[in-house]
């Protein structure tokens, strides 16, 4: 008698229910057509397919045209692939993967602004990673016909160097017209009859001023040249400065960290891989170095002010700010400093302190720190010599909930700082799990599996939303259907390093998520 077998889509609801409800017992498992996401063949296959080449790759050239360098694409997908070969090595006990992130962070420290020999935008060569365009402050200064600069303007908009500022006569001799327009927000801005006279009620600078933020953001900088002066007529590019940013340096050092720790945890891999993981720990020490200045007491960093940032002067988003601290936490296991572990302990009350426990016992946080200056928003002073911020004169107030893409950053560094005994609670572990199965999991109108957009429930997202859902995979030691629901979800959406373009634009989150799923099934 041939074998009956229910329907794909009858075992997805059933799994999904059993996800949510938290039926864990007897919930079936999920089926899925031809992938399977919980075995070590389908990462091994797809991790040798994205060291072919392509985006996240650390190849980044010295004249610094490549895009993806440019972009964090290190941050955003080497380090989860990075990651992925930890979480690996940790479910299987293979030193192959091991070795197989040593070749890719030889590589990746390879390509350290100080290996390279460029500078941020202070011109300092230091040992990370910078980025600019599109998240850095563009550029275009103004000149006059004998190249003198005249006028800096500045705009905060991501995507800046995809403006074009176009410069017109003004109606009167003194006077000049500015348009600028962004072809990726697909926005204009125009500033007509401006003077570079300080004295005049048209001064760039102030007229200017006045209108930010306004739609690309805009403000300006006097180069002096004094009244009279006029810039060249035509049409200018913005550009924009490298900063090196602490969530990339953590993205990037996190998995090295723990590299280093799990060699130094073992005399077995001591013997074998010391050596390297020795050289590991003093880069990942001199990494997060680079961004001591931009630590405050309070366990969160701040954007320096003046830093070519949108938002300069302000606090970091939490998961920028953890972000680093992930790898803080791995360096006060391996090294027992204290000033690391006073750091982490200050980030998880920080974090700790930002969370809220709603009607199902479960923890919602935003993403701006609550009652920093973007959360409750700031405003412009009249004169930017004491704003807030240079390069955003006012802001917010910005109150969203943290989506779950980075929130997954925030769980990662609680537990792993829970872990490490040096914050939180076994409840607040139990209660982020249940921000997951609570707030975050859920079925469609189909009841079929699928997920929140943030924290606080909410919007459902679509397949690219419910694929970073195995990054909250830390917690499912607290809530085995955490695995369940996030499986449920990829043998429902099926995701594939070639599916909707996926790999053109960097799949390495994608191994992380593999490497999860199978690490949460053991």
């Amino acid at each position: 008698m041939p074998e009956i077998r229910p329907s794909r889509r009858t075992l997805l609801r059933l799994t999904a229910a059993g996800a949510v409800a938290g039926a864990v017992g007897n919930a079936l498992p999920a089926y899925a057509d031809g992938v399977d996401y919980t075995a070590r063949k389908t990462f091994d296959d797809w991790d040798r397919l994205f060291q072919k080449g392509g985006p996240g790759q650390p190849d980044q050239p010295n004249d610094n045209t490549n895009r993806d360098g440019r972009s964090g694409m290190l941050a955003w997908s080497q380090s989860y692939v990075l990651l992925g070969l930890v979480r690996m090595y940790e479910t299987y006990r293979d030193t192959y993967y091991l070795d197989r992130l040593i070749d890719n962070v030889d590589q990746v420290l390879g390509v350290r602004d100080s290996a390279r020999g460029v500078t941020d935008y202070r011109g300092l060569s230091l040992p990370a990673w910078r980025a600019d365009h599109p998240y850095t402050t563009g550029y275009a200064t103004l000149a006059d016909s004998n190249g003198r600069p005249l006028l800096d303007l500045r705009e905060a908009l991501s995507y800046a160097e995809d403006t074009t500022v176009t410069v017109s006569a003004g109606s009167r001799p003194d006077t000049f017209t500015v348009r600028l327009d962004n072809t990726s927000v697909n926005r204009s801005v125009t500033h007509i009859d401006l003077s570079l006279d300080p004295a005049s009620p048209d001064y760039a600078v102030t007229r200017i001023y006045a209108a930010a933020p306004g739609p690309l953001q805009l403000t300006a900088a006097d180069r002096g040249a004094g009244p009279g002066a006029v810039p060249a007529l035509g049409t200018y590019q913005m550009h924009c400065k490298p900063v090196i940013f602490a969530v990339h340096t953590g993205m990037i050092t996190y998995p090295i960290a723990a590299f280093v720790r799990i060699v130094a945890s073992s005399p077995v891999l001591r013997r074998r891989y010391w050596r390297k993981a020795s050289e590991y720990l003093t880069a990942c020490r001199e990494a997060v170095a680079v961004h001591d200045w931009e630590y405050h007491d309070g366990g969160y960093l701040i954007w320096p002010r003046a830093q070519p940032l949108p938002y300069d002067g302000c606090e970091q988003p939490i998961n920028q700010s953890v972000g680093l601290g992930q790898t803080l936490v791995e360096l006060a296991l391996v090294t027992g400093d204290p000033s690391y572990r006073a750091k982490v302990a200050a980030m998880g009350r920080m974090l700790a302190a930002q969370y809220t426990v709603n009607s199902g016992d479960a923890y919602v946080w935003h993403y701006w720190p609550a009652g920093g200056r973007i959360y409750d928003g700031f405003a412009k002073t009249g004169d930017p010599e004491t704003d807030v911020s240079i390069f955003t004169p006012s802001g917010g107030p910005a109150r969203q909930f943290e989506d779950i893409s980075h929130g997954a950053i925030d769980v990662e560094f609680a537990v792993r700082a829970f872990r490490a005994k040096l914050a939180f609670t076994g409840r607040d572990m139990e209660r982020i799990a249940r921000t997951f199965t609570r707030n975050v999991a859920a079925t469609d109108a189909d009841g079929l599996p699928a997920i929140h957009t943030t924290v606080g429930g909410g919007t459902l997202g679509g397949p690219s939303v419910a694929a970073q859902a195995p990054r909250w995979m830390q917690v499912t030691p607290w809530d085995p259907q955490v695995h369940a629901h996030c499986l449920a979800l990829y043998n429902r959406n099926q995701p594939t390093p070639e599916r909707d373009g996926q790999q053109a634009i960097g799949f390495g989150w994608l191994l992380a998520n593999v490497a999860y799923l199978n690490w949460g099934a053991r």
